[in-house]
Formats: structure tokens, C-alpha cells, sequence
């Protein structure tokens, strides 16, 4: 179960320098809390307002780029919210995978202390995900309706950074992978999700090394294949909630993996219910039947002995 793989993936942190440039001049200048206390005297505690050729807010949030990302295909007012709105959950998915690995990596080093707060910013960023929903409650069939069409194929399913949160989860599916064929950069960085161990397999691991009987072909087992419940994992977990005493950390673990994957499940029924409110039970648009696909979907757990342990407490 354990992997010599980085939680963070080198792709990742690759991908973040070249974004920022070699040899680039940092954008913002950092400064010092005494720096900071010097410019509130001089200014007496007045905002600056004169900068160069554009402010530090716009140089650190790149609001020039983020601004340019919202393109609509039709002239239908309500298609900006669709638009925005899907493009807010794929930047809340990316920042709930990066938790997921923070979490990952601390858990492989055996501290669990300090895999307890990024699991807990991961169930707030969560809410704000599932939050998110409700900027969509106004969509009735008629109004998708009147730009459905100019989406042509283009569908959720297709999200990649979705499905490095399922597999991150544990929700390993290799066909997933095919609509990534020919996109070389997004199929790798799948590929390599989907081989490394999972959030799940990371915190039974760590129930192994703690010392609970857990059978060696499961830990040892290919880490791309889903896992399936085994009752070894469930006896450990009831034995895990046994002690009751605040210092207990893999108590206080599992309520967090446990918070983490029941607002993911809210997360699934709210994306079937919104389906259902604008388009019903019609063809979905990446050639998926649509809501039944979704619900379907629904049927695979997120840390499943978590939940079956609890009929036995």
C-alpha cells in the first residue's frame, strides 16, 4: 500500500514553475510587517492607490487572465451564469485535489495531526462547491434550452480535474481515461492519479502501521483497480472508535474522512437534482443517458467501511 510516488505529483510542481517563469520578476513584491506599519504611517492608515503599470491585486489574482476565460457561444444572457458558475467548480475541484494530496502526503509520513487540516479546508471547500448549486436553481428546461445546443458535445463528464478528485477518493474507473486520449498532458497526469494509492488506501495503510490486522493481499493490491469493502478494514475502524478519549487521532481522522465524503455525496445528489430540474430525464450531451448515467453513478461509495463500521459500534 504504500507508494514511492509523491503525493504532490512532479508534474504538478513543474507545471506551477513554468507557469510562473524561470527567470520571470516576481509580479508582486513581498514585504514586511514592519514594511507594512512604515506605509500605514506614512500614508496616515489611507489606502495607496497609485501603483505602476498595474496594481499588486491584479499581478497576484491574474484577474487580466481569469477575466478573458468567460466566452460564450450564444447570445443568451442566462448562458454567462452556466458559463461562470461550471468554470468556479472546475477551480474549486483543482483546489480540493491539491488538499487531497496535502493530506496524502502527511498521512504516508505517519501525521496524522497534520493531515487533519487540510482534510478539514477540503469539507469547506466542499461546501463551497455544493454551495455553488444554487446559482443554477433558475434554470428551468426552457431557459437551457436557448443555448444547449451551442455546447455541442461538451459535458461535465469530460472534466479531468473532476476525475482526479474521484480517483483521489478512491473511485477508480481506467475508462475514464479514454476521453483524455488525445490530450496527451491531461492523460498522463490521470494516468498517474489513477496508478498511486488513493486517499482511502493511504488511511489504510496507516491503520496497518498502527497495528491493526488488516490481510496483506489488501494492501498490497494494485492501487488503479477500485477498492472493494473488506470486512477487515470495518473491524479496524470499530476497533478505532472504541476509544473514545480526545487524543484518540484515527477517531478524529475518521470523522474527517467522514465529513469529506458525505459532502461529496452531497456534491453528486445536488448535480443529479440540478440535472433533473433543467433537462429531466432527456439524452445527456456527452452520450451519456444523463440523469439515469448520474444516478447510477451515485451507487459507488467514498469510504465505504467508514459507514457500514458505524452499524457495528
Amino acid at each position: 500500500m504504500p507508494s514511492p510516488h509523491p503525493a504532490t505529483p512532479s508534474w504538478e510542481v513543474r507545471r506551477t514553475r513554468e507557469a510562473r517563469g524561470v527567470n520571470a520578476i516576481p509580479a508582486v513584491r513581498p514585504t514586511t510587517a514592519e514594511e507594512r506599519a512604515e506605509r500605514v504611517a506614512t500614508t496616515g492608515g489611507t489606502p495607496t492607490l497609485d501603483f505602476g503599470s498595474r496594481t499588486p491585486y491584479d499581478a497576484y489574482v491574474r484577474t487580466d487572465v481569469l477575466h478573458g476565460l468567460q466566452q460564450p457561444l450564444s447570445d443568451d444572457a442566462g448562458e454567462m451564469s452556466f458559463l461562470v458558475i461550471t468554470q468556479v467548480m472546475e477551480l474549486y475541484f483543482k483546489l480540493i485535489a491539491f488538499e487531497l494530496r496535502n493530506a496524502q502526503e502527511r498521512l504516508r509520513a505517519g501525521d496524522v495531526w497534520a493531515a487533519l487540516a487540510p482534510l478539514r479546508r477540503t469539507a469547506l471547500h466542499l461546501e463551497g462547491l455544493n454551495a455553488s448549486w444554487r446559482g443554477l436553481r433558475w434554470m428551468t428546461p426552457a431557459d437551457f434550452n436557448r443555448f444547449r445546443d451551442e455546447l455541442g458535445e461538451a459535458s461535465g463528464l469530460q472534466s479531468a480535474m473532476y476525475r482526479h478528485v474521484e480517483f483521489l477518493l478512491g473511485l477508480k474507473n481506467p475508462a475514464l481515461l479514454r476521453p483524455f486520449n488525445r490530450q496527451p498532458a491531461a492523460h498522463r497526469d490521470l494516468l498517474h492519479t489513477l496508478r498511486t494509492p488513493s486517499l482511502w488506501d493511504d488511511a489504510i495503510a496507516l491503520l496497518a502501521r498502527r497495528g491493526h490486522d488488516l490481510p496483506r493481499d489488501l494492501l498490497d493490491r494494485d492501487p488503479a483497480t477500485e477498492h472493494e469493502p473488506h470486512a477487515a478494514v470495518e473491524r479496524a475502524w470499530v476497533e478505532v472508535y472504541r476509544d473514545t478519549s480526545p487524543g484518540n487521532e484515527l477517531r478524529l481522522l475518521g470523522e474527517v474522512l467522514t465529513e469529506v465524503a458525505e459532502l461529496f455525496g452531497d456534491w453528486r445528489h445536488q448535480h443529479v437534482a440540478a440535472v433533473r430540474r433543467a433537462m429531466g430525464a432527456k439524452p445527456g450531451s456527452g452520450g451519456s443517458n444523463g440523469l439515469a448515467w448520474l444516478e447510477r453513478s451515485m451507487a459507488r461509495v467514498v469510504f465505504p467501511e467508514l459507514w457500514s463500521a458505524r452499524t457495528h459500534m
